[in-house]
């Protein structure tokens, strides 16, 4: 049974990660005239999915982690640092998308997570297989997610 200092930690590690995947969304916004007008692939889910899918996936790192984070030896510096990297290539893709109104540079960011989040599911998978399981919703979710950029990209 994990202690009561460890239960803190998971808990603020998921409320963390849930925070910093959300901070975007306060500059950035799909409620703008511009993405309104652009014409959406078949594909496109309904907006409702979004903030149900990130909140899930969000709490899914968050746990993934706090995992790693508990966990010592070899490979954990690594793990816990590509993990940081791929949260801040993540938070640029909203302001790139929706702010600057490029769906380009948007592609390219996110292609850019999807290979860090592959990377950090191997880092992960070094330290704690459990937490490179987690991340395995987050890996297929983004790369739906590069493929509906693609279309949106590619449509307008």
């Amino acid at each position: 049974m994990a202690s009561a200092r460890s239960a803190g930690r998971l808990v603020a590690a998921v409320l963390a990660v849930n925070a910093v995947g959300a901070a975007p969304s306060l500059v950035s916004s799909p409620d703008t005239p511009w993405f309104e007008s652009l014409e959406e692939p078949a594909i496109y889910p309904p907006e409702i999915a979004f903030p149900v899918v990130w909140t899930v996936l969000f709490t899914l790192l968050g746990i993934a982690l706090w995992l790693v984070w508990e966990r010592t030896g070899d490979g954990r510096r690594l793990a816990l640092s590509l993990f940081a990297l791929q949260m801040l290539v993540n938070v640029a893709w909203t302001p790139a998308f929706f702010s600057l109104q490029a769906p380009g540079v948007a592609l390219g960011i996110i292609v850019a997570l999807w290979v860090l989040v592959v990377a950090t599911i191997a880092a992960f998978a070094r330290v704690d297989r459990r937490a490179a399981a987690l991340l395995v919703p987050y890996l297929a979710w983004i790369t739906f997610a590069t493929v509906l950029n693609f279309e949106l990209w590619r449509l307008n």
